[in-house]
């Protein structure tokens, strides 16, 4: 009779363990910023894109795939040539996301991967078509228009796989020929400019010189015309001249306590 109670009670907890697998495996859980897509193995992948939360499917019949739909960083580097053939290092970064009801169509045609195999790719096809437009001055002068348009044209080419794309261009140099080619360059216009500059100076310098001494023959020409005109009134500015530096000379001489008050300071100067 024990053995037969035994018997029953390893039977039901047979058939609890059982039902408790059948039940686990018939759950799934889509976490925060995921989405799921459900594969039938007698209908393949469904349309239905399954939300965030706890789930049921048909235990070993559907398999949920299980995606991460918030924004993502990657970095791609791509070595590509500008208009003028040299060569330029450049890389992108790049913030993606798949569009959520797209993703039956992104697994199907492209897999769980699809940032592998799409982002790569795409953004190589179109840093060589955006960057062969521009030399390679032209690459350093007007980086924001030839960021703005990678960005644009990648961002249209990733719509057509399904993906949301944020872009920006980060790096962008070029070889070391080229390098070695510029700094060159802005030496000498560094070098040029200073000759320039040295040249002008001297320029100038003669120019102020010139005026200089023609102000002084012009003001001999003066002195001499007014002395010829027996014009007292130059000689009598001078006397004052004198006077006013002999004052200020002994003012500051410490063996002089005063000076006369009426007496001239003018030293007899000749009339």
């Amino acid at each position: 009779m024990a053995a037969k109670v035994f018997e029953s009670i390893g039977k039901f907890g047979l058939a609890l363990a059982v039902a408790g697998g059948v039940v686990n495996s018939a759950l799934y859980n889509v976490d925060d910023g995921h989405r799921a897509v459900i594969f039938d193995q007698f209908r393949g992948v469904q349309d239905v894109v399954v939300g965030e939360g706890t789930h049921f499917l048909i235990p070993w019949v559907q398999k949920p795939i299980i995606f991460d739909c918030c924004l993502q960083p990657r970095n791609v580097p791509v070595i590509t040539s500008s208009k003028d053939l040299q060569n330029v290092n450049i890389t992108l970064w790049i913030l993606f996301q798949p569009v959520a009801s797209q993703l039956p169509r992104i697994y199907t045609s492209i897999g769980e991967d699809y940032d592998e195999r799409v982002l790569p790719s795409i953004t190589t096809e179109i840093l060589k078509s955006v960057v062969a437009r521009f030399d390679a001055g032209e690459l350093i002068t007007q980086r924001e228009l030839i960021s703005r348009q990678v960005s644009d044209d990648l961002t249209e080419r990733a719509a057509t796989f399904g993906l949301i794309l944020d872009v920006s261009l980060t790096h962008l140099t070029f070889g070391k020929e080229f390098t070695e080619a510029v700094e060159a360059k802005q030496v000498s216009q560094q070098e040029e400019e200073r000759a320039r500059f040295v040249v002008e100076k001297a320029e100038q310098q003669k120019k102020a010189a010139i005026i200089s001494a023609e102000g002084d023959s012009k003001a001999a020409e003066l002195i001499a015309n007014s002395l010829a005109m027996g014009g007292d009134g130059l000689i009598e500015l001078w006397k004052l001249k004198a006077a006013e530096d002999i004052s200020y000379q002994l003012s500051r001489s410490g063996n002089i306590t005063y000076l006369p008050v009426g007496q001239s300071v003018l030293l007899q100067l000749p009339q």
